[in-house]
């Protein structure tokens, strides 16, 4: 089965039409923002959103604002993740990062910019229910703090994971695996389901937070710079840990076999029915090549 590409189409045609700045002083940080945000990708984590409403019986554009939000979480990150005090890398997504593009000050404040203009966008654009967009809206929010992502990333560079397997799952449960979470969950929370159908939509979210991060893994190891768009190998030069790094290779190849059949055996709980873009996602996570 083939990836979404119409929800990315329309996520694509989304962001294209969101602007910034109000004024011509702050028109270059409005660039720097739209240069990493309009840099191009599978847009997995808004598809997913996508998708999600789409899974739950709603009209995917319903939840566009707060899909859109999430990509620009993930761009915030990626512009910091790029910077030389974090991973150091001078590309992202076959162009030159951020902070080379527009200087170190300039990046760190158009991630800033990115991270509260994402908040605003969905507190003044996404309809739904008060009090159903408090709850995704602060599930969101903690997914991307000190015990979500952003947490995640200091677990990581301060090699303060515990060891093992464990501490591994801990560091990118975080980092990677709590963004991802929460493209499925906050549209859960803006529809209004059930705890256990939430339970369900969680179980399969984060299994898939699992399987994207291990099949990264094995792509910063087998992939070239030209086929992931930014300079593989990375993490083995800074001595990150991996699930290639602690398991090996072919150890983790087979543990991305294992999380694909745990995943779609935790959408298939989760989306009885079915659900087909879900499903397109999760296969294409397990068998994408950059």
């Amino acid at each position: 089965m083939s990836y979404p590409d119409d929800l990315r189409d329309q996520v694509d045609e989304y962001l294209q039409q969101l602007r910034f700045s109000e004024g011509p002083g702050t028109e270059g940080l409005s660039e720097a923002m739209l240069y990493s945000l309009l840099a191009g990708g599978k847009r997995i984590r808004p598809v997913l959103a996508l998708a999600t409403a789409a899974a739950l019986g709603d009209d995917p554009a319903s939840v566009m604002p707060f899909a859109a939000a999430l990509e620009m979480v993930h761009s915030y990150s990626l512009i910091h993740d790029d910077l030389p005090a974090m991973d150091d890398d001078d590309l992202r997504r076959g162009k030159p990062s951020c902070h080379v593009a527009f200087g170190e000050d300039v990046a760190i404040l158009a991630g800033d910019a990115l991270y509260a203009e994402a908040f605003r966008l969905i507190l003044t654009e996404q309809r739904a229910d008060p009090l159903r967009l408090l709850r995704a809206s602060a599930e969101l929010a903690a997914a991307t703090g000190v015990n979500g992502m952003v947490g995640g990333q200091y677990l990581d560079v301060e090699a303060a994971a515990a060891e093992g397997p464990e501490g591994l799952r801990e560091i990118h449960s975080r980092k990677t695996g709590r963004l991802i979470n929460a493209s499925v969950e906050c549209v859960c929370l803006l529809h209004g389901v059930g705890e256990q159908d939430l339970l369900n939509y969680r179980t399969f979210a984060a299994e898939l937070g699992v399987l994207f991060q291990i099949v990264d893994d094995i792509l910063d190891v087998t992939g070239s710079d030209e086929e992931l768009g930014k300079p593989s190998g990375s993490d083995e030069r800074q001595g990150k840990r991996t699930y290639v790094s602690e398991f090996g290779l072919e150890h983790a190849k087979a543990l991305a076999d294992a999380s694909h059949a745990k995943t779609r055996a935790a959408l298939a709980a989760a989306a009885p029915a079915g659900a087909d873009q879900l499903e397109r996602i999760t296969d294409f996570i397990a068998e994408r090549e950059s």
